[in-house]
């Protein structure tokens, strides 16, 4: 999907990011966004990776949750701190500049809810893989993984008309801002390979892309 791939390219400039999404996707990502956050109930500690300048966290937030949001880009970061202290909800949101090979730091059970916006699409396989065996390990039993993201189109045709729109805004993006993404292909078995059980994956009509929510097994039917 062309406006996602565009998205990346925004990154490079971060105080055109959200004014970028808003008219790239026509508030698509933002309804996105608000469908995910819907499942967060107060009082509720959420983990949200890649947050970038902190749509996912502010709703989370609101929703009366406690979130640590973490990214590795600082400017991104500083963005996020100021739409919190803009909305007055700065005491729910924890902002910290970590990737995701840190994750391991986390403290196992220790989630509720983790939530991932257009950030899965970034990592290569093995990140991808350590990821999500990461977000399995910190999630409490019954605790959900809320994802919104590009993924790879199941079926030859829409692949092909896929790849007419994004191989060139990659070249593009890869220019600009030396950063690459790829839809991820196989979410669902890659899911299910780090112990999560899907719950519900609506798709854009061309298959590429997703809003997940996947699921933890409680302990007793684990």
């Amino acid at each position: 999907m062309s406006t996602f791939v565009l998205m990346r390219i925004l990154e490079s400039a971060p105080q055109r990011y959200d004014l970028g999404i808003r008219l790239l996707t026509l508030g698509r990502v933002q309804r996105a966004y608000d469908r995910l956050a819907s499942y967060i109930d107060p009082g509720q500690r959420v983990l949200d990776i890649g947050c970038g300048t902190g749509p996912l966290a502010l709703r989370a937030a609101r929703r009366g949750a406690s979130v640590r949001a973490i990214d590795v880009n600082p400017q991104m970061l500083e963005i996020a701190a100021r739409h919190g202290r803009d909305t007055g909800l700065s005491d729910r949101i924890e902002l910290v500049e970590m990737s995701v090979a840190e994750l391991d730091a986390e403290r196992s059970e220790s989630y509720d809810v983790v939530m991932s916006g257009l950030c899965l699409s970034e990592l290569g396989d093995d990140e991808l893989a350590y990821t999500l065996k990461q977000v399995t390990r910190i999630l409490r039993p019954g605790g959900l993984l809320l994802v919104a993201d590009e993924v790879r189109p199941q079926s030859l045709v829409t692949r092909m008309l896929h790849s007419l729109v994004r191989i060139p805004l990659a070249i593009l993006t890869y220019v600009i801002s030396q950063r690459t993404t790829r839809p991820i292909a196989g979410l669902h078995d890659k899911l299910t390979q780090a112990g999560l059980s899907i719950m519900s994956a609506d798709t854009s009509r061309l298959g590429s892309f997703i809003e997940l929510m996947a699921k933890k097994p409680d302990k007793a039917t684990a």
